[in-house]
């Protein structure tokens, strides 16, 4: 049903269920609450080069707000018996405290805000919210959760990287029958974006305007073999625009004094339904892309989805220290594809789970070949607990265009601080700069995010 109505109906009649039950101690007993507070001043400064691969930058100009948000987290316990039935409860608001009047005023160019929707003059909105409810079952060691969701997998990842974070619509079941493996399968339908209240279809990237699916099917396993090696399989199909298999291994050596991480990725997408036919594609079922030249000699994207991403990222941990070098391939003629929020274009943003997806870019354009090294420190070693460092580099380079191979970089730095005692404790501040330079159209970004953030237990 459009906005999630079953899944309302189905949380609702969940808690309806076990209120009426008191017997049902656990479902208060083992119930949690909590607030999470989260300040964040955006300033993004894009550069505005010159290019052509197809693809327009989401973030044109100067973009500069500040906002606080307020995310209330409720989630019950189940009630006793062989089967065990819960509630659980998200609330999000966004408060505008500065800015978004460089964000799409009338007169200017109607760029998306990065913290607030648009209102219809193309200024950011005051403040927005948004409620989800999710019903959930539990029989023996599996559950199943209706309504709103958040997957963090590799196939589909919510985004939180801005004032509030996106929200996904569906269902989900995760098994651990057995030991030492976790069975997932679960339907999205519908999404809310980062900076929207509202329900949209799903689509990818470059998509045409009308051009949607409301199913997004996906399932998988995580089997840990041992205590240090993990591999998984998983699989997912957005409806009319591709299928994804992915499959991964994370292995951890004890070297030295030290450990050495392993993590190698293998992604092959391919297009589905109405994006496998001109016909559909000419109708909006688009991947972004770059496809090579037409007969006048000019560069076409045909938008049909064909991809095969890998990539292989290693870190060395030793006394506070964390030294990581990995590499990237992305083989095709699209983009890296995966779930992205609706046909709202610059309401959504989406997480890709790269080794490459990074504070401004995500490096998984057609052709490209990139190299990442990263360094980490945390202070707790040398007497300042709650400190830590982050610098990173990437360097990609083959990408396709009509102009022939395009190259870009990225630098990321990462400062953050947690107060680790007295009353303040758990208070969090980041600061986190980043630069893009790019050959790609209207790429190149500086950009800086502040980050105050606090969490107040409830329950």
């Amino acid at each position: 049903m459009k906005k999630a109505s079953l899944a309302l109906a189905v949380a609702a009649g969940t808690l309806g269920l076990t209120l009426g039950n008191v017997a049902n101690a656990a479902f208060i007993e083992d119930s949690t609450a909590k607030l999470d507070l989260r300040n964040f001043y955006f300033d993004n400064d894009n550069r505005e080069s010159q290019g052509d691969v197809g693809v327009a930058n989401a973030h044109s100009g100067q973009v500069r707000e500040w906002g606080q948000a307020f995310q209330l987290n409720l989630q019950s316990g189940f009630t006793e018996g062989t089967i065990g039935v819960g509630v659980d409860a998200i609330g999000l608001l966004g408060v505008r405290l500065d800015g978004g009047g460089r964000a799409g005023k009338v007169g200017q160019d109607r760029n998306p805000s990065a913290l607030f929707p648009l209102e219809s003059d193309g200024s950011a909105r005051d403040e927005f919210s948004s409620l989800g409810l999710t019903g959930k079952i539990r029989f023996s060691k599996t559950v199943a959760h209706v309504g709103t969701l958040q997957p963090k997998l590799p196939v589909v990842t919510f985004n939180d990287g801005r004032l509030i974070p996106q929200t996904f619509e569906g269902a989900q079941i995760t098994s651990n029958e057995i030991d030492n493996l976790t069975l997932i399968a679960g339907q999205l339908e519908h999404a809310k974006g980062r900076t929207s209240s509202n329900a949209d279809s799903l689509a990818i990237a470059g998509a045409g305007a009308g051009a949607d699916s409301n199913k997004f099917y996906y399932g998988g396993a995580d089997y840990k073999i041992n205590k240090d090696l993990l591999v998984q399989y998983y699989y997912g199909n957005l409806d009319d625009f591709y299928k994804q298999h992915f499959l991964g291994l994370t292995h951890t050596l004890a070297l030295g004094a030290g450990s050495l991480k392993s993590d190698l990725r293998y992604f092959d997408t391919s297009s589905d339904g109405k994006n496998g036919s001109a016909a559909g594609r000419a109708d909006g079922y688009l991947g972004s892309g770059y496809y090579g030249r037409n007969a006048a000699g000019n560069g076409i994207t045909t938008g049909e989805v064909d991809n095969r991403t890998w990539s292989a990222f290693f870190t060395y941990s030793l006394e506070g220290h964390a030294l990581s070098a990995g590499y990237q391939q992305v083989s095709g003629d699209s983009n890296f594809i995966q779930l992205n929020q609706g046909s709202i274009p610059g309401q959504g943003g989406s997480t890709t789970y790269l080794i490459t997806d990074r504070q401004i870019s995500n490096f998984g354009r057609a052709g490209e070949r990139t190299w990442i090294t990263q360094y980490g420190y945390d202070f707790g070693k040398i007497g300042v607990p709650g400190l830590t460092a982050n610098v990173l580099y990437m360097k990609g380079d083959n990408i396709k265009s009509a102009r022939g191979d395009l190259k870009e970089w990225e630098r990321d730095l990462t400062i953050s601080y947690v107060v680790q005692e007295g009353a303040a404790k758990g208070l969090g501040f980041a600061w986190r700069n980043a630069s893009l330079r790019s050959e790609v159209a209207n790429a190149d970004a500086d950009q800086n995010r502040l980050i105050v953030s606090y969490s107040i237990p409830l329950l």
